[in-house]
């Protein structure tokens, strides 16, 4: 298989973790692309024109993150990564959606501040979607402590759910550092320190940009 990605996307990088964790690494070459680069073909491949993009051995492409993930899931015998059935699977994929979600307005923050021609800044939007990602981080919190969202050792398999939660996190260190998210969340950040110790988070983190 082929995973068109970005080495700063953070959405990419969840796949990348799935892939380690699930043993299936060695299954898949890696093509670094850059989406809104003018040398790009990635739009003739993926018509969304975003990574990551997944080309199969029979030639099709997987062009969505949760089908990615859940066709990655699929193709090995261990216990998966979300959970099949019962109030297990909808708390993880409840869970899945917030991180995503961050994710999300972290990269709309993004855009509208390094991208976006300093004139035609929306700085209405640019609060709503800080709004969110605070938001979303004191939910995390909250969740370390009623125990929901649990601390995993590096010798236990993590869910997607989990996974999702570390990659949004590790993005926030990537591009918005200065607004130190762990101020005021000592429970998610030491959740965070455990978790981006996995071979797994060590092995794909973002050159710095």
């Amino acid at each position: 298989m082929h995973l068109r990605h970005s080495a700063t996307s953070p959405y990419a990088r969840k796949v990348r973790v799935l892939a380690q964790e699930a043993g299936l690494s060695d299954r898949i070459e890696l093509h670094d692309d850059n989406p809104m680069g003018p040398g790009s073909d990635l739009s003739s491949i993926n018509p969304l024109g975003k990574v990551p993009a997944l080309i199969l051995d029979d030639g099709m492409v997987l062009c969505d993150l949760p089908v990615i993930c859940q066709y990655l899931d699929s193709l090995h015998d261990g216990e998966k990564f979300t959970p099949e059935s019962g109030s297990a699977r909808f708390a993880d994929l409840n869970l899945e959606a917030l991180a995503d979600g961050l994710l999300d307005a972290a990269l709309a923050r993004m855009v509208e501040m390094r991208m976006r021609p300093e004139n035609l800044r929306w700085e209405g939007h640019h609060k709503r979607m800080r709004a969110k990602i605070s938001r979303t981080l004191d939910h995390f919190e909250s969740m370390i402590t009623d125990g929901s969202l649990p601390s995993v050792p590096v010798d236990q398999r993590p869910t997607l759910g989990i996974i999702a939660v570390g990659c949004a996190l590790g993005y926030l260190d990537l591009r918005f550092a200065v607004d130190n998210w762990r101020e005021g969340r000592p429970g998610l950040t030491s959740w965070y320190e455990t978790f981006s110790a996995r071979p797994s988070m060590q092995d794909t983190r973002p050159p710095e940009s």
